[in-house]
């Protein structure tokens, strides 16, 4: 396949306070699902993700534990890479504001805001949330507490600069206005055209109050503030603003930006569709294409925390393990993933309970695709010794790559409904994808899966051969339902990779050479020497499984 146009992909950076749950996997695991699929479709992709690693909050901690506030990012940003290494997530970068990489083009982007015109030096005082590493004015606060997490605030005073944000509220309406792609779902989008119409303050943009960040290039005493310091890493990854003026120091910028896709939760949509595209705006460079704000998943009816991670580490008899390590451990990662992928609804607030997971793994995981590869695999090897030849009666004229063809040439009206669904379904995932779908992708794969096991139970394979007249009939059906199995392991790749390779494995493929383009051709295979192996996914007895994740 030739190749395409590039594809940039981002997750926030994630505050390295404390291990991450399974609410920060869900945004990962969703963006890594997007940039395997569009590099399986041919695109020039990266995908950033990283930590954001300075601000009180992470100095404040690292006091209370005796570290230093580097000695401590860098022992939990070790625990991040290695949960995004047991996960198998395909980032290209990962970018760490306390790299130089980062610090001196964040300093640079410092200097070019504040010689636009668009930074100036002040005192700030207003309420102050630690956690959140927000400010707030009074009419912001929500019960005399931060708006957005519900904890105390602290009155602050303080030297500042501040970035005239407020300057920027005409160009920001006019950009939902004239490109409403740029914020999505429309209701985050409706939500920031409501603040902003409520009048926006300057923002507050450096501390002088404590001392862990990266230096204000223009004052001693002063450290940039975290969102003018974590929005840059965006830019700062791909070399951009140059500082070294080495040669080919910001060709990843040129290549790649302006992003294709900034993916966020929803509580930090407001910096990334407000702040973010301001201080772009300042600085005269492209904004992102899209800035998507998913939902949250919900544990017990209110937003997963790192707090409740450890609540729920201590009491396992509620049934809810939060923490993906141990999910891993017990499930399996492609587990994990099809459960984050396929539950819930982009956009939308999900219920996590480890219950609903494991019905979703018996039912589509274990019942449809596992037993649909132990069936064919199983009835190929006793019918056929592993070998079966493509019928040359349904493919006289080669691979079929059509439904319509598959209808007119099909022997058996069953076999041309299977092979028109299955040229389909790839199609019908790229539009999915497109709208950033993932359930409804898996949806359509799975559809597949059920028509091919419905077809088992249609031609009975087990009573063709019971009479040597229906050897070449046995042969087209079994043949039909490897190649829906090849469809599959090609279809569902960039969301359950080791699924795929296992299903290629037992047909006998290569692993290895999995092309977008194999799934919308039916009939490719000369012949499959299939080898049928352990279970993809076996049942779990769930009442069991509860009592040992009870007994701890």
């Amino acid at each position: 396949m030739a190749e395409k146009s590039t594809y940039y992909i981002t997750t926030p950076i994630y505050y390295p306070s404390a291990n991450l749950h399974v609410g920060h996997t869900y945004c990962t695991v969703m963006a890594d699902a997007m940039a395997r699929f569009k590099r399986l479709r041919g695109y020039d992709v990266m995908f950033l993700t990283g930590t954001d690693e300075h601000g009180q909050k992470i100095q404040q901690i690292a006091e209370e534990v005796g570290d230093t506030p580097k000695e401590y990012v860098d022992r939990v940003v070790a625990d991040i890479k290695e949960l995004w290494s047991v996960m198998e997530i395909s980032y290209d970068d990962f970018i760490r504001t306390t790299e130089d990489r980062h610090k001196r083009r964040v300093q640079e982007i410092f200097r070019k805001i504040y010689e636009a015109g668009d930074i100036y030096r002040g005192v700030y005082e207003g309420w102050y949330c630690t956690p959140c590493e927000s400010f707030w004015t009074d009419t912001q606060l929500r019960n005399a507490k931060c708006p957005d997490c519900g904890r105390e605030v602290v009155r602050a005073k303080e030297d500042a600069y501040f970035f005239k944000l407020s300057a920027y509220a005409d160009r920001l309406l006019a950009l939902y206005e004239e490109h409403p792609e740029f914020l999505e779902p429309e209701t985050r989008r409706n939500e920031m055209t409501r603040f902003i119409k409520q009048g926006l303050e300057d923002l507050c943009i450096s501390r002088s109050s404590f001392d862990w960040g990266i230096e204000v290039p223009i004052e001693e005493g002063q450290v940039i503030y975290v969102w003018l310091d974590a929005l840059s890493n965006y830019i700062t990854a791909l070399g951009w603003p140059t500082v070294d003026g080495t040669p080919g120091e910001h060709d990843k910028y040129d290549k790649y930006w302006p992003a294709d896709v900034h993916l966020v939760g929803k509580e930090i949509v407001r910096f990334h569709s407000i702040i973010w595209p301001a201080m772009l705006m300042s600085l005269g460079y492209p904004l992102p294409k899209k800035v998507l704000g998913h939902g949250w998943l919900l544990l017990d009816g209110g937003k997963l925390s790192k707090s409740k991670l450890a609540e729920a580490g201590q009491d396992k008899a509620r049934r809810n393990i939060v923490d993906p390590v141990e999910l891993i451990e017990r499930y399996g990662v492609d587990a994990l993933k099809y459960f984050l992928l396929r539950e819930y609804t982009f956009g939308q607030d999900g219920q996590f309970t480890t219950e609903t997971m494991l019905q979703r793994v018996n039912s589509d995981l274990a019942n449809d695709l596992g037993n649909l590869l132990s069936r064919t695999t199983g009835m190929n090897d006793k019918y056929f010794g592993g070998v079966i030849e493509r019928p040359v009666a349904l493919f006289a004229d080669g691979p079929i790559t059509s439904a319509e063809t598959a209808v007119d040439v099909a022997v058996d009206a069953r076999d041309g409904e299977l092979i028109a669904l299955a040229l389909g379904a790839a199609a019908k995932v790229e539009r999915h994808m497109d709208s950033f779908e993932f359930n409804r992708a898996l949806e359509t794969i799975w559809e597949l899966i059920s028509r091919s096991n419905k077809y088992i139970d249609e031609t009975e394979p087990w009573t063709l051969a019971k009479t040597d007249g229906d050897r070449e009939r046995l042969g087209q059906v079994l043949y039909n339902l490897a190649e829906s199995l090849r469809i599959v392991s090609v279809l569902i790749q960039p969301y359950l990779h080791w699924s795929s390779e296992k299903i290629r494995e037992q047909l006998g493929l290569d692993s290895g050479a999995v092309v977008w383009g194999d799934a919308q051709v039916f009939g490719l295979e000369a012949a499959y020497r299939t080898a049928k192996g352990e279970n993809l996914f076996p049942r779990i007895d769930i009442e069991k499984e509860f009592a040992s994740i009870a007994e701890g």
